[in-house]
């Protein structure tokens, strides 16, 4: 192991009576905010309103490492839980504390070295601020498509999108970072400093390890021109659905993809709306071949809406950014495919996304189409270890404040019945970067074979969980090692 074994915490009380909470403020060159202070409530609010009452009894708005290794010293030595938030768009709402919350968005420096084409991001950069840094230098990565979450836990996580198969996952590029461990020490991590917890902190998630302040990533140049195309299907689609996804089962690696199916409910069924097929795709070609790719489909029937052309890179991904509401309760829920997704599984998704309780907002499916330079990579080689799959699907549930208890229970029981139907024509991995709180077995869906390393390394770095939720990885029993 290459890890260092933390030091014992600094305990003691209050020196000379003063509160902890001015000690701290005094401590930091950000500021502490507390319960009734301005922006208290917008800096405590999580993205997943599932987890908004959970409120922390104090935020320290770091602005340097320093910040954050001092705070996280000050949380044990006063005993209080913390927690670490850069986006707080965790989607099991686990960036939630009754303590302390390092918040680190004020740190938000990104750079650019020209001659190796690395860009260094703080660990507060948001997805927003990865677009800037790169579009100026006509770089990019495998990126998200919400502006607004935290870059850290994305790459922490492993990191997809529209760029998976040409350039695999996004914590592949990652090639140092910073973190401050459970004892407040800053460490670099890289191929030859801490290699076991670099190796943890390309896929092993958010809040398992320490707090991530600086990240450095390989990049490659942009593309000048990509095709992109936003197409729309509403009629026919139990024949339009399985010739989609042979089709992009069958494309090139050049061509990235979601796909999106609307639910619709029983009585909008009955008045002739059906799921819809939302179709997005970015080309490393013309809008010829796309069409071509796409004729089998078109073949079966034409699209209600279709817009496919030759756009700049970047001017294509802000045509993609995702156009996320404000903050909701939701549900996420995830599978991998190993190979093309079955007539029967689409059967499935079909038969269910039909029978929609309804909420306020929506429910809806995603697939993703992955394989390329993602699987290129041994499961072993990072903690992100989903490397055997072909396609990702991932279930969107939201609700809103007017959505009584008993739909919101009649739509998470619709939600698991889903699931399970079609658990058995998928991988039981799910992705880490969409935390799930109904998976049981959620450890071993997140990381597999990865998990017993995994755990050494938290049992090494963090034996008392100082970084602690819910689906936290937790230390490895020493009895597994010997």
């Amino acid at each position: 192991m290459s890890v260092r074994r933390p030091e014992k915490p600094v305990v003691g009380g209050m020196r000379g009576g003063r509160d902890p909470w001015e000690v701290l403020a005094r401590s930091i060159s950000g500021r502490v905010v507390r319960p009734g202070e301005a922006g208290y409530a917008a800096l405590a609010l999580p993205y997943n309103l599932r987890a908004a009452s959970i409120r922390p009894a104090g935020i320290a708005l770091c602005r340097s490492a320093r910040d954050v290794a001092t705070s996280i010293r000050w949380a044990r030595r006063y005993h209080f839980p913390l927690i670490g938030r850069s986006g707080g768009h965790s989607a099991g709402g686990y960036s939630v504390t009754t303590g302390l919350m390092i918040d680190t968005h004020l740190m938000r420096q990104a750079t650019f070295d020209t001659r190796t084409r690395v860009a260094t991001i703080a660990g507060g950069v948001l997805n927003a601020g990865v677009y800037q840094a790169l579009q100026q230098h006509d770089a990019t990565i495998t990126h998200g498509r919400c502006p607004t979450v935290g870059a850290a836990g994305f790459l922490l996580g492993g990191g997809i999108g529209f760029n998976i198969r040409t350039l695999g996952i996004a914590s592949d590029a990652v090639v140092a970072s910073q973190l401050v461990t459970a004892c407040g020490e800053i460490l670099t991590l890289d191929d030859h400093q801490n290699r076991d917890l670099f190796w943890a902190c390309r896929g092993g998630g958010g809040g398992n390890f320490g707090i991530s302040t600086c990240f450095s990533i390989r990049t490659v140049h942009a593309p000048r021109w990509v095709t992109a195309s936003r197409v729309t299907w509403t009629k026919k689609i139990d024949r339009v659905l399985p010739a989609l996804l042979r089709a992009l089962y069958e494309s090139p690696v050049r061509l990235g993809t979601w796909t999106t199916l609307d639910a619709v409910t029983p009585q909008e069924l009955a008045k002739g709306k059906d799921v819809s097929v939302f179709f997005e795709g970015q080309l490393l070609g013309t809008p010829a071949e796309l069409r071509h790719i796409l004729a089998p489909v078109y073949a079966v029937e034409n699209p209600s809406e279709s817009t496919i052309r030759k756009m700049g890179y970047w001017d294509a991904q802000r045509n993609f950014f995702s156009d996320l509401q404000k903050p909701a309760e939701f549900q996420n829920r995830g599978f991998y495919f190993h190979r093309h997704i079955s007539d029967e599984a689409i059967g499935v998704m079909l038969y269910w996304l039909r029978r929609w309780p309804g909420t306020s907002i929506y429910a809806r499916v995603s697939l993703l189409r992955t394989g390329g330079r993602a699987n290129a990579v041994r499961p072993d080689a990072t903690a992100f270890v989903h490397r055997d799959n072909q396609w990702y699907m991932v279930w969107y549930l939201k609700w809103g404040e007017e959505d009584s208890k008993a739909l919101v229970a009649e739509n998470l029981a619709w939600l698991s019945a889903f699931y399970d139907a079609i658990a058995p024509y998928a991988l039981p991995q799910a992705y880490q970067n969409f935390m799930d709180p109904s998976l049981k077995d959620y450890l071993l869906h997140y990381y597999a074979s990865n998990l017993p390393r995994l755990e050494r390394i938290k049992s090494v770095v963090d034996p008392t969980r100082v970084f602690n939720f819910p689906q936290a990885i937790p230390p490895g029993h020493r009895h597994r090692w010997q």
